[in-house]
Formats: C-alpha cells, structure tokens, sequence
C-alpha cells in the first residue's frame, strides 16, 4: 500500500527534522526523458555533436534514466527528498522550465501539480524539493520558475527557520509540507526558499562501491559541525570509460543491479539522530527495500529516546 509517514504523529512530533532520517531519489525526474528533442546545455559540445546521430540519443537515454517511477508513484512509494536539475530549453520562445539530466524531461510546472496533488490528498506528508542545478538560465527565468513554485504549493512552503526549529508538529501547526532548497543567490529574496548551503549533498563521483561507502562514512563525520539538513548519496556515478564499455546495458544493468546490495547493507547499518544520516538518496529506489529499510531506521530513535527516560 501507499508508504505514508503515519505512524510519525505522535511519536516523532517532537523530534528536529535534521535528526529524523529520509529517503529521497538521485535524479528524481528522470523517468521520463525526450529523445527528441535537443541534448541539453547540461552536456559537453562533443556529445552535443555526437548526438545528431539517432542511436547516440538512445544510449544516452539508458544513462540519464536513474529512476523509473513517476513523482506520485515515489512519493507512494515512501520518498520524500526530490533531488532537481532544471533548465530553459535555448531557443525556445518564453521562459519555460523543464528538468534536465542530459536530455529533457518534462516541464517543472507538470511535475509540481503532481507533487501537490499528492499532498492536497496526504496533509500531513511534509517533502524536500532541492533545486540543485540550473541550466541556460537567467535572472528571469529564475523569477518564472520561482512564481510556478509558489503558486504550486502557495501557504503549504515553509519559509526559511533555524534548522533546529523544524519539527513534525511545527510543520502541521502552520500546515506547511514543502521546504524548497534553491542553489542560487536569488533564494535572499524569497522568504520560502532555503538556501542551498542548508542542504549539503557532498557527491563521492566513483564506480567503485568501497570509495563510495568510505565517502559516506567520512562526510557524516563532519556533519554535525554545520547545523543544517543533509543529503548521503548512494549512488555510483558512470565514467565515460564504464559508458563506452557497457553502452547497451545501460546505467541500471552495470552499475545499479550488481551494487545495490552493499549499499543497503550500509543503510542498514546507519542511525538517525544528531551525529547520524538525515537523507539518503539512491537510483531506481524501487529495485530493493530502499524506502522501507531508510524509514524503519526512524524507531532507532524511539529506542534510544525510551533508553533515556
């Protein structure tokens, strides 16, 4: 059935949100991508190039595809951190913006009306949107996209606290659901937009799974200094030599499948809380127990908070 946080109300009401522990998806929007249309300013001008050739779009396609869930079949599925890239499409008229990961997915706009939807229907379901990349934008593309969000989830956005002040109660007091995370310095502007330093999401960028865990293991250490919400990504990033290597498979049959394994072996072995994981983002989180396992860690704290009294 639906993975919906119920079972928070009263127990984790109380608790800091950058102490509670959730699951979030690499590249939230890429389930859809348009072969047809032009490789995005997000790629170098070889592939640009190279990706006149049909086939080339197709390859590509396996490699910028890392989830095969819609927005309302994530959000169903548990996941609440949305990982976002986003940019105009050059050339066209207007100032439409659409999510990008080599190719285009679909417009900003679409998948915000199905995120609120599911919160209109859940209200007491709180997500992260961290716009993290923009692409082929300027000041007034920023403002467009800024007003689409705005009035998407209008009085649901949190604005801009203490990180220590964000709690399950606070949330539902003030009936917000949705904190927006935007790396641009126009965020000063919008008392709804948080910073992006609030939402530090250090990226290991390896095939290797032992890099990637040790990564991990050492970012967590420095969190506690800073004060704010934080991203873990699991996940394995292609080399262009891993692409040309295995370029029919795809990123989900080389790196993802074989992987996956060791990784939930690791979030098995995280906690929440003040020294512990926040988010923890992963690609194609439906092959496993990934929003299950990240959610269950959650009653850790209920232990330790029983331990206490």
């Amino acid at each position: 059935g639906t993975w919906v946080y119920v079972f928070w109300r009263s127990l984790f009401s109380q608790m800091k949100y950058s102490w509670l522990l959730f699951s979030g998806s690499h590249d939230s929007f890429s389930y859809w991508v348009d072969e047809k249309s032009p490789v995005g300013p997000d790629q170098a001008t070889a592939i640009k190039r190279l990706a006149r050739i049909s086939l080339v779009k197709k390859i590509m396609k396996k490699w910028s595809v890392t989830q095969n869930l819609t927005f309302k079949e994530q959000l169903e599925g548990g996941i609440r951190y949305f990982d976002l890239r986003v940019s105009s499409k050059p050339g066209e008229v207007g100032q439409e913006i659409y999510f990008i990961h080599g190719l285009f997915g679909i417009k900003v706009w679409d998948g915000l009306k199905e995120i609120n939807t599911f919160l209109e229907q859940h209200p007491k379901e709180v997500i992260f949107l961290d716009f993290n990349h923009f692409y082929a934008m300027d000041n007034s593309h920023h403002h467009f996209l800024i007003n689409r969000i705005q009035s998407s989830f209008g009085s649901k956005l949190c604005s801009v606290e203490c990180v220590e002040y964000v709690t399950l109660q606070y949330m539902w007091e003030k009936k917000h659901q949705v904190l927006i995370f935007y790396h641009y310095p126009l965020c000063q502007e919008y008392p709804f937009l948080w910073p992006g330093n609030k939402m530090p999401a250090p990226w290991a960028n390896t095939t290797n799974v032992h890099k990637l865990l040790q990564f991990l293991e050492t970012t967590l250490e420095e969190r506690s200094r800073y004060g704010t919400f934080h991203v873990s990504q699991a996940i394995l990033t292609p080399r262009v030599k891993t692409i040309a290597r295995h370029l029919i498979r795809g990123l989900k049959n080389t790196l993802v499948h074989r992987n996956l394994p060791m990784i939930l072996n690791w979030v098995k072995a995280q906690k929440p809380g003040v020294m512990g994981v926040n988010i923890i983002t992963s690609d194609f989180v439906e092959l496993v127990d990934f929003a299950a396992t990240v959610i269950a860690l959650n009653d850790l704290l209920l232990e330790e908070d029983e331990s206490a009294s």
